[in-house]
């Protein structure tokens, strides 16, 4: 019985760990997570600079305005490094099926280049 609290966080965090790893491998999953992320931080960034921006006054409440902003960039920079992952993943892929094209087309010229050296 004593060890199902210790189970919990293993759990969230296996969790946590699991759904990040999906997150990054599945195209379309990561570009979902990416505007969720940026869909936030405009939230964040609009309802900060209107409606809350009293209850986040940094003269009142100093830790919360913190909190709160450094929240929202977190937001951004995470959006920002799923796209730039995005890129790299993108820019791998067109490699490889440029290499991919380029051998087919070896392949197909290769049969042909013994009967043109047998005619000169």
């Amino acid at each position: 019985m004593g060890s199902s609290p210790k189970e919990k966080p293993l759990r969230t965090t296996s969790f946590v760990i699991q759904w990040s790893r999906a997150a990054v491998r599945d195209r379309k999953t990561r570009r979902k997570t990416m505007l969720v992320l940026l869909v936030l931080a405009l939230l964040f960034l609009f309802s900060g600079s209107t409606f809350l921006q009293s209850a986040l006054n940094p003269r009142d409440h100093p830790m919360l305005f913190i909190l709160f902003w450094v929240a929202c960039a977190w937001l951004t920079l995470a959006a920002l490094l799923l796209s730039v992952f995005d890129l790299l993943v993108l820019r791998i892929e067109a490699r490889k099926a440029q290499r991919t094209l380029r051998e087919k087309l070896s392949r197909i010229e290769t049969p042909d280049s013994p009967n043109v050296q047998d005619n000169e």
